[in-house]
């Protein structure tokens, strides 16, 4: 990873709102103790056990967060992070070691506060506490929705599910159709919480269905309402 000055990219209050209820004194504080790391495509960003040392927001590329498997277990994607979303909060918050792994998906740029500039914004600005809680809250809602998928959809619902949160996080290409996000097969099953077979039967399913098209790992939605009804009905 390399490592630059933050005077040499936009500022945090300048990437996501939450930080614009910063005082001044606040901005300048939280500017001395913010770092830009640029990571690699695969590499790691932080481990499952790590006593955390900074809050991170993603500003530019993908990155995936997940859970090492059980032994002879393979790896649980549990969510991919668009920019400007924050990580690497919770166990901190908690006191706690982090509970998942994150690495970035594609070359990514993250900025990385301090633990003690973060918890000090936290506990002395009501305004920003109050922003961050309801991130968190929004970011539970979403956890609880992706536990119920993973663990009572069968593979059809959750497929269509995760290709409409590709969608969601990371938009279409100029076709309109194609998703920007580019995923291997064994990653998109890892995402739906099924086999590397069981993801490639059902995109091939959903390709005779005429749902989506396929050119090598792009994958284009020809018709999302009823990707949107498979994903629903589970």
């Amino acid at each position: 990873m390399t490592r630059k000055k933050i005077t040499d990219a936009p500022k945090l209050w300048d990437l996501n709102e939450v930080w614009q209820v910063l005082t001044d004194d606040e901005k300048e504080y939280i500017d001395q103790n913010c770092t830009i790391v640029n990571f690699r495509k695969n590499e790691i960003i932080h481990k499952e056990g790590d006593v955390p040392t900074y809050m991170m927001m993603l500003a530019k590329g993908k990155v995936r967060v997940y859970k090492e498997g059980i032994i002879g277990k393979k790896p649980q994607i549990i969510r991919m992070l668009k920019p400007f979303d924050f990580f690497a909060y919770r166990a901190m918050i908690a006191d706690e070691s982090s509970n998942t792994s994150v690495s970035a998906f594609e070359a990514s740029t993250v900025y990385m506060v301090k633990k003690d500039a973060f918890l000090h914004v936290i506990q002395n600005n009501n305004r920003f506490c109050y922003q961050f809680m309801v991130m968190m809250a929004r970011d539970l809602g979403q956890s609880d929705r992706r536990t119920l998928s993973l663990t009572q959809k069968h593979v059809r619902g959750r497929l269509a599910e995760a290709l409409l949160a590709l969608k969601q996080n990371y938009g279409l290409d100029e076709d309109g159709a194609t998703i920007s996000m580019y995923m291997s097969r064994e990653d998109m099953a890892n995402l739906s919480n099924m086999t590397t077979a069981n993801a490639i039967r059902t995109l091939s399913n959903f390709v005779e269905e005429d749902i989506i098209a396929i050119d090598g790992r792009k994958i284009k939605i020809l018709d999302e309402e009823q990707l949107v009804r498979i994903s629903r009905l589970g």
